[in-house]
């Protein structure tokens, strides 16, 4: 039984734990989870992570309750069976995602998952991101996908609405090096139906845009907005940034008292900050990427190796895989695999 102390992080050590258990048929028990935030234990989007994993494998688990700071999760034979999963406020959907994409690289027919819930919140992926950045970067890397926002879930109600479905592919082990020239920006703004009198969605674009332009070629520009039915009041922005080898994405969400000039500026210096490294992903990515990585073994480039990482490395190594790191000038190497 593999033993996982969750103190010092969140639920990014859950879901890796899950999904890493699910691949690799060990059992695990988890304590103290989500120990350095204020408000540990499982909330609805972790129970509904553990459920959905649960499922994929036959599972049996121990301690499946809300608030609970410890659970034993005990993997049986993988079960490609598609999933719907309501969380019921508005916790991360792409999170619960998160947790079962790794694990349909053991399958070999289609798998879908719908969930309802937060589509763009705090702490977790944007749905822009979701669609325009993470999903295009793992094509790349093997993995096909079809992905769909049927309504979009702002804090704090949530309500709203994803789906994805996976193809048969063969994902392979990667290099990831080197992202190559830039060749575009892509700009994506959305906002809640009630925002269209204030123009919000065009403003986030226009100022994003006009950042962007004072730096790089206007033609490399390139802008999109809309306005969306939402159960909340909300706007979310996302900088896409194409290279010949990699996608990268920064984005920014508003909220009462940010103007939308506010939101652009976020997301620009999050662009601004990468594009001066020479990382081949995000910082958000960076961990992310980094179960694929250990699963199929791969190596790639990341701004530098934050806490996210560190937490990551732990329960990887926790399942029997390896994790390298290595810093060079403006960018930190790293490697995980069997």
């Amino acid at each position: 039984m593999i033993q996982i102390n969750g103190e010092k992080g969140g639920g990014q050590m859950l879901r890796t734990a899950l999904t890493l258990s699910a691949v690799t048929g060990k059992n695990f028990t988890i304590e103290n989870i989500r120990g350095n935030r204020s408000n540990p234990g499982l909330k609805n989007q972790h129970l509904e992570c553990v459920k959905a994993a649960k499922k994929l494998c036959d599972a049996k688990t121990e301690g499946l309750e809300k608030y609970s700071e410890k659970i034993v999760f005990k993997p049986g034979k993988y079960r490609n069976q598609d999933i719907e999963s309501d969380i019921g406020t508005a916790g991360s959907t792409t999170l619960l995602f998160d947790t079962v994409l790794p694990v349909t690289t053991q399958f070999t027919e289609k798998f879908g998952i719908k969930a309802s819930g937060g589509t763009d919140v705090k702490w977790s992926p944007t749905s822009l991101y979701y669609e325009h950045v993470k999903l295009l970067l793992l094509e790349k890397l093997g993995l096909e996908t079809d992905f769909e926002v049927e309504k979009t879930g702002f804090y704090p109600k949530g309500g709203g609405k994803i789906s994805l479905e996976t193809e048969n592919y063969s994902m392979e082990s990667f290099e990831l090096l080197e992202r190559g020239e830039l060749e575009k920006i892509e700009i994506y703004s959305k906002a809640s139906r009630d925002l269209e009198e204030s123009n919000v969605a065009e403003r986030q674009a226009d100022e994003a845009a006009k950042k962007l332009k004072k730096n790089f070629a206007s033609e490399k520009v390139e802008k999109n907005f809309e306005y969306i039915e939402s159960d909340s009041t909300g706007s979310a922005l996302l900088i896409k940034a194409v290279y010949e080898n990699s996608i990268a994405g920064f984005d920014a969400l508003g909220e009462k008292g940010k103007s939308s000039e506010k939101v652009a500026e976020q997301a620009f210096q999050a662009f601004m900050e990468f594009h001066d490294s020479e990382a081949s992903v995000d910082e958000y990515m960076a961990d992310q990427l980094m179960v694929f990585a250990a699963i199929v073994d791969g190596v790639y480039s990341v701004p530098e190796i934050n806490s996210h990482i560190r937490s990551n490395s732990y329960v990887i190594e926790k399942f029997g895989y390896r994790v390298e790191v290595g810093r060079e000038e403006s960018r930190a190497v790293l490697r995980a695999g069997k």
